[in-house]
């Protein structure tokens, strides 16, 4: 019994520099700072929960594939895809906002742009008054500017590679 929980509890990130996991800390902090100021300057509700999320992979694990800018942006538009298309077909149906989680990971793995945190943005259609546009905007604004802020976070030393370089071909 005992062997087999150590498999649950064995950390399998590798261990890291405390100045590398501050410079991730105030990366997301910059980052829901700048996403948050335009929510207030604009109105545009931007501050959605999954975008803390992001910022987790963005900022703490750069060079994940899930945390590469295609996937995040393109993660939440293809979500955001679903989730209206469920919210006008099937309103106020609770158990349709699950089908659409489940759409939108099933999509995100077929078209190779898996982003973990865009699998909540239906329950985010579901949950509260976005829709339809509303939510596009959400969603490309916020990513959008996420993935920007992370690129210019990563070029401040100590440096990351990000984006991940795509292989040359012969």
């Amino acid at each position: 019994m005992r062997r087999h929980l150590r498999h649950y509890i064995h950390r399998h990130e590798p261990k890291g520099q405390a100045h590398h996991h501050l410079k991730s800390g105030i990366g997301a902090i910059a980052a829901m700072l700048a996403v948050g100021g335009l929510t207030v300057e604009t109105g545009i509700p931007l501050l959605i929960a999954p975008f803390g999320a992001t910022a987790v992979l963005l900022f703490g694990q750069p060079k994940s594939p899930l945390a590469q800018p295609a996937n995040v942006i393109g993660g939440y538009l293809l979500a955001a895809l679903v989730g209206s298309l469920a919210l006008q077909f099937l309103p106020g149906i609770w158990w349709a906002s699950a089908i659409a989680v489940g759409l939108s990971i099933a999509g995100m793995l077929l078209l190779r742009v898996t982003h973990p945190p865009a699998g909540a943005v239906p329950l985010v259609a579901y949950g509260s008054h976005l829709e339809g546009q509303d939510l596009f905007l959400v969603v490309l604004a916020g990513s959008a500017l996420l993935v920007v802020i992370a690129v210019v976070h990563h070029l401040i030393p100590p440096r990351h590679q990000y984006p991940l370089r795509a292989p040359e071909t012969p």
